[in-house]
C-alpha cells in the first residue's frame, strides 16, 4: 500500500509554515483590515505585508495585486469586465480550445451578449502559436486571453511575445493569461511583460484554498467585479480574508526564495517518472508540454478512470485530466487532435516540492500493476 500525491496540478498540500500562520491570523490577529482601531490597524499592516509579498512573486507593483477568492474569480473579472471597458471599440475576443472553464464560461457568457469569439486550435502539444493570433488581430479587437501553461498538458504560450506583437498591432488591446499553473513554476516577470491582465492562485503553490489574486498593470480602469464596500482599493469589495491572504503571501515569498532548487526538483521527478515509463512502460504516449511539474501521459486501449480507481485502491493519487471536468472527456486533448482511444486512456501526473524518488517509483509499480491485472479494452 502507498501513499503517493500526485495530483499537485489540481491542488497542492498547504506547507507548514503557511498553515500556522493562516491560524496564527485567526487567533491573534482577527481584526478587520478597515478598522480603525488597533487591532483594525493590526491587520491592516498584515494585508499590506502579503501584498508585498504577493507583488515580489510577481515582479509587479504592491498596487496592482488585488485579492480575489480564486484564479477562476480572477479569470472571470478579467475577461468580462476588460470585454465590457473596451466594448465601445469592438466585441472581436481572442482566446483558444483549450482554455481552462473559469475562461471558456466567461467567454461563452459574452458570446451570449453578443460578443464575438475567436477559439484558436493549439499545436499538437497544447501550445499557442503568435502568428496564429496576429493572423485573427482585427480592428475591433478588445481583448486577447490565453493560458501561460496549460492544465492538462503542461505546454507553454509565450505569453510575453504574444501581447507585445499584439500591442504593437493595437496598443488598446487588452492581454490577460490564467497563469494559475505557470506561478512560480516558469519564470516570468509582470513588470517586464506587456500584458494587462494575471491570474494566480493560492492553492497550487501550498497556500490555503479560497484565496487567489488578479494583477491589473496600473493604467488599466478595470471595472469592479464585486460590488460593495471600498475594499482593495475599492476594486472588489467585502472583508479580505486575511488567513488565506497572509498564507498566500508567505507561500509566494517561500517559492520565491527557493524557485530555482525546487523547480528544478519537480523536474528531475518528472524526467524520472518519463525515463521510467519508457523503460517499464513501453506502451504509455506521453502527451506532456514543457511546464517542469505536469506530465499527461496515455495508456491506449485502457479506461483512465479505470487506471486512476486502481491506483487510488493502491494509495497512489493521480488525476483524469483537469479537477474542474469531474469526469467528462477532456477538451484539451480532443483539441490537440488525439485519438479517441488515447484520450480516453489518459492520466494526468503533476509534481510538487514534497515529492520524492521514491514517489516516481512506487507510481510507476504501480500503474505497471494496474496494467497488468485490469483487462486491456
Amino acid at each position: 500500500m502507498y501513499d503517493i500525491y500526485l495530483d499537485n496540478a489540481s491542488t497542492t498540500p498547504v506547507c507548514e509554515e503557511c498553515a500556522e500562520i493562516a491560524y496564527s491570523v485567526m487567533k491573534d490577529h482577527y481584526g478587520n483590515p478597515s478598522s480603525t482601531h488597533t487591532l483594525g490597524r493590526d491587520a491592516a499592516s498584515i494585508l499590506k505585508n502579503a501584498r508585498g509579498q504577493v507583488s515580489a512573486a510577481l515582479c509587479s507593483k504592491p498596487q496592482e495585486v488585488y485579492f480575489t477568492s480564486c484564479g477562476s474569480e480572477s479569470d472571470n473579472w478579467a475577461i468580462i469586465r476588460g470585454a465590457r471597458l473596451r466594448s465601445h471599440e469592438g466585441r472581436h475576443i481572442i482566446s483558444s480550445q483549450i482554455e481552462h472553464d473559469a475562461v471558456r464560461k466567461s467567454l461563452d457568457y459574452l458570446e451570449s451578449e453578443g460578443y464575438e469569439i475567436t477559439r484558436l486550435k493549439p499545436d499538437q502539444t497544447g501550445s499557442i502559436h503568435i502568428q496564429d493570433v496576429l493572423e485573427q488581430v482585427r480592428s475591433d479587437t478588445i481583448l486577447v486571453s490565453l493560458m501561460m501553461v496549460n492544465n492538462e498538458t503542461g505546454a507553454i504560450t509565450d505569453i510575453d511575445s504574444i501581447a507585445r506583437q499584439v500591442h504593437a498591432v493595437n496598443p488598446r488591446i487588452l492581454v490577460h493569461t490564467d497563469a494559475v499553473q505557470a506561478f512560480m513554476k516558469i519564470p516570468f516577470s509582470a513588470k517586464k511583460m506587456d500584458v494587462d491582465m494575471i491570474s494566480i492562485s493560492g492553492h497550487k503553490i501550498h497556500a490555503p484554498k479560497g484565496i487567489g489574486a488578479l494583477y491589473i498593470r496600473s493604467g488599466i480602469k478595470l471595472p469592479s467585479y464585486i460590488l460593495g464596500g471600498g475594499q482593495e482599493n475599492g476594486m472588489r469589495a467585502g472583508t479580505e480574508a486575511l488567513p488565506q491572504i497572509a498564507a498566500f503571501g508567505l507561500a509566494c515569498e517561500i517559492a520565491k526564495k527557493g524557485f530555482k532548487a525546487y523547480t528544478a526538483a519537480i523536474r528531475e521527478r518528472k524526467d524520472t517518472v518519463s525515463r521510467l515509463l519508457a523503460e517499464e512502460v513501453p506502451e504509455a504516449v506521453i502527451l506532456s508540454g514543457d511546464a517542469p511539474h505536469i506530465l499527461s501521459i496515455s495508456l491506449p486501449g485502457w479506461r483512465s478512470e479505470v487506471l486512476m480507481n486502481f491506483m487510488e485502491a493502491q494509495g497512489v493519487y493521480v488525476s483524469r485530466s483537469s479537477a474542474c471536468k469531474k469526469g467528462a472527456r477532456s477538451h484539451v486533448l480532443e483539441a490537440i487532435g488525439l485519438e479517441p482511444e488515447v484520450i480516453d486512456g489518459a492520466i494526468r501526473v503533476s509534481f510538487s516540492r514534497y515529492n520524492t524518488p521514491e514517489d516516481c517509483e512506487g507510481f510507476i509499480s504501480c500503474l505497471k500493476q494496474a496494467r497488468d491485472q485490469l483487462s486491456h479494452r
